[in-house]
């Protein structure tokens, strides 16, 4: 079984095989987070991220939005012991959501680098939970079949793209832009070419 221990985020976040260098996280939030504002037409208030390692995220936005509130959820133990108190990290993950009774709705839902990690089963049980945690967006970030991959291929399930647009389609969600998905509500109030 994979283990996401200190181990693992030093080879793939610090080492000589570094993925996910800060510039290329930085754009990824500006996107997200433009993308949110423009469809809620307000500055975005609350993030959660689900699968969020060592919150990466959280120093980008903070950054953009001083205030925003964040709370991130990951199996792991060790970034929840490391990350927990200082980043808002709470223990979860994707296939657990529904069972974790979150209330809070939230602007931006962040599931970065995960789908991809895990087995059918879990995507189609906590994709509901998810689709019910958007008020804004949802910035799901997954590699297919189709994606040359560099870096972390242990256990990586290469499904094909319109797997995923299947299962995201299930639960109602519209593509509004790269890795950005919204709730049947935000897309009918969106101009057709909004929409891609």
């Amino acid at each position: 079984m994979k283990k996401y221990d200190r181990t693992y985020f030093d080879r793939w976040y610090r080492g000589r095989t570094r993925i996910g260098a800060e510039p290329v996280v930085r754009r990824k939030v500006m996107l997200a987070v433009s993308v949110a504002e423009y469809f809620l037409r307000r500055a975005i208030r609350n993030v959660i991220d689900i699968g969020c390692g060592e919150a990466p995220w959280l120093t980008h936005l903070l950054q953009l939005r001083p205030k925003i509130r964040y709370v991130g959820y990951d199996p792991s133990e060790y970034v929840v012991e490391q990350f927990g108190e200082s980043c808002n990290v709470r223990p979860g993950s994707f296939g657990e959501l529904a069972e974790m009774d979150i209330r809070e709705r939230f602007d931006l839902v962040v599931c970065a680098d995960v789908l991809h990690y895990l087995h059918d089963d879990e995507i189609l049980r906590g994709l509901p939970a998810v689709v019910r945690l958007i008020r804004g967006v949802a910035f799901i970030e997954v590699l297919t079949g189709e994606d040359e991959v560099l870096g972390d291929t242990v256990a990586l399930m290469r499904r094909h793209s319109n797997w995923y647009r299947e299962v995201l389609s299930e639960v109602r969600l519209t593509q509004v832009a790269p890795y950005l998905w919204t709730t049947p509500k935000i897309a009918a109030a969106s101009a057709a070419l909004e929409r891609p």
